[in-house]
């Protein structure tokens, strides 16, 4: 197992979701959406909050400095990314100190590169539903930030 690597792949999945986020007009963050659901700020909010939830569960001494985003923040830019950046981080350590430990996520199994492809999942799924938001919104994002989301090799 190549820890390095294997951090390296989370933090490309979160360079992702600060890509996303950079290319989404601030005004944008809370469009109005056509159906229920979460705007694309709300859906780039749940992505950190869960990453929370996951730290308390796992390790607890990881949540130190983290804060949620309450619903009415999430049309803050900065904030989303600034703590987009924290979890990040704090995932990454938490990956880290599970490598170094016999592969184990406490209260994740089966082992820590299914609890990556599990995060990896979760950020994605919710970068896709901010994208239709956008787009219910009649906010579409272009063609070529569409794109570049799947251009881990240069993010």
């Amino acid at each position: 197992m190549d820890k390095q690597q294997i951090i390296e792949t989370w933090t490309i999945n979160n360079r992702i979701n600060l890509y996303l986020l950079e290319a989404i007009p601030a005004e944008d963050l809370g469009a109005a959406l056509t159906s229920k659901g979460r705007c694309a700020g709300e859906q780039l909010a749940h992505i950190h909050n869960v990453r929370l939830m996951w730290l308390k569960a796992a390790q607890p001494e990881l949540l130190d400095g983290q804060t949620k985003i309450e619903k009415e923040q999430s049309g803050d830019k900065a904030m989303l990314a600034q703590r987009l950046g924290e979890s990040c981080e704090a995932i990454e350590k938490l990956i880290g100190s599970a490598i170094d430990n016999g592969g184990k996520v406490k209260g994740f199994k089966p082992h820590v590169i299914g609890f990556l492809g599990y995060m990896i999942a979760h950020d994605s799924h919710h970068r896709s539903q901010a994208i239709i938001a956008l787009k219910q919104a009649g906010h579409p994002l272009d063609k070529k930030i569409l794109y570049g989301i799947w251009e881990w090799g240069s993010r």
